[in-house]
């Protein structure tokens, strides 16, 4: 049986190398290794690096929650009460500055043109008497008293139906519906909304709708307290989200909270993450690792290229496609994807980084 079984392996091991040595039991482990090749459709499916010396950084893995920036986030309060005839638009909605998004009939909007329209009568009615006033003046018939308080007046009148229509224009109100129109004060997305046709709502209560300016989002890091001596501000992190399982995302701590959170009792660290493509979305789970730097200096290679085997950890050394050597490393730490070596590799060597797997397996089979 045990013949059988090396005779299979043998054969495979022919597929992927080629020149399979000599079969004098007197040649070395070494020699036998050195005699194999790699073949070029084979090579085509690995890849090749070398590692780099850089300073170590251990990971701190956190958990954290995408929030908005509350200072970007507008919430709208109506200034006039009344009843909402119409909405244009609905929770989640992407909007630009001064889009009408809802009517509203108001009996203000009766009272504010009633009022307009009353002034402009006087207006009419105090511009005639200044002008009869500057004739009787000028023909010393009325004194310049008279003249002054024509005048004054019509200045006040004029500024009457300047706030009336100042008012108007705030509100945004619409004449020709009858309505005012309630517009978006700024662009972003409607991240709330509490009203419908047919809301009675009052003036300056409960905000109607809120608008988020998500180009930039806060990520809520969780520090527990094991961790807290460990994360401080300015530390760069890295984000990785269930939803972009093949992305990370880089940023910083912007700050770390002084106070624990009661209900989750940790500290929260605040990281701010521009999202001019809107990936992020309020409320959306991350899992952040804040990158801690140590005062030393290693080599680092992809923690993909390891091959764990036997409670220790080989790499699969390259010089070139005839000599092949499984070498053992000593693993200093890893973190995100980087593992650093205290021992067992030199950095102008060159090892596989892909596929690494079926390369150790036959060159192992190979030494037994």
């Amino acid at each position: 049986m045990k013949i059988t079984q090396h005779a299979a392996w043998s054969c495979l091991a022919a597929l992927v190398f080629s020149g399979c040595g000599s079969n004098n039991p007197e040649v070395s482990q070494s020699e036998r290794v050195e005699t194999f090749c790699l073949e070029d459709s084979f090579r085509q499916k690995l890849a090749f690096e070398q590692p780099v010396s850089k300073q170590v950084t251990e990971g701190i893995p956190l958990t954290g929650a995408v929030e908005t920036n509350p200072d970007k986030v507008v919430q709208f309060v109506s200034l006039v009460g009344g009843v909402i005839s119409n909405t244009y638009f609905s929770l989640g909605d992407k909007v630009a500055k001064g889009q009408v998004l809802a009517e509203l009939r108001s009996s203000e909007l009766s009272s504010l043109q009633a009022e307009k329209k009353n002034l402009e009568l006087q207006l009419q009615v105090a511009e005639s008497r200044l002008q009869s006033t500057k004739s009787m003046y000028e023909d010393g018939v009325s004194s310049q008293r008279d003249l002054l308080e024509a005048q004054s007046e019509l200045d006040i009148l004029k500024s009457q139906l300047q706030r009336v229509n100042a008012n108007l224009t705030l509100y945004s109100a619409s004449p020709e519906k009858g309505v005012f129109q309630i517009k978006a004060p700024t662009s972003g997305i409607i991240t709330s909304k509490s009203i419908a046709a047919g809301t009675q709502i009052s003036a300056e209560g409960e905000p109607l709708f809120t608008i988020s300016d998500l180009s930039e989002v806060w990520v809520m890091a969780n520090i527990h307290a094991s961790n807290v001596q460990y994360v401080q501000e300015g530390m760069s992190v890295d984000i990785k989200s269930l939803s972009y399982p093949d992305e990370t995302f880089k940023g910083k701590v912007a700050a770390v909270s002084q106070v624990y959170d009661n209900e989750a009792r940790v500290l929260k660290a605040r990281i701010v993450l521009p999202n001019t493509d809107l990936k992020f979305k309020p409320g959306m789970l991350v899992d952040v690792m804040a990158l801690k730097e140590r005062d030393i200096e290693a080599l680092s290679i992809p923690t993909r290229a390891l091959v764990f085997d036997n409670n220790q950890d080989f790499v699969i050394v390259h010089r070139s496609d005839c000599e092949l050597e499984i070498r053992k490393v000593e693993v200093l730490t890893s973190s995100n994807g980087t593992t650093f070596l205290a021992a067992g590799l030199k950095e102008d060597e060159t090892l596989v980084s892909k596929n690494q797997l079926l390369v150790y397996e036959q060159l192992k089979n190979l030494q037994d």
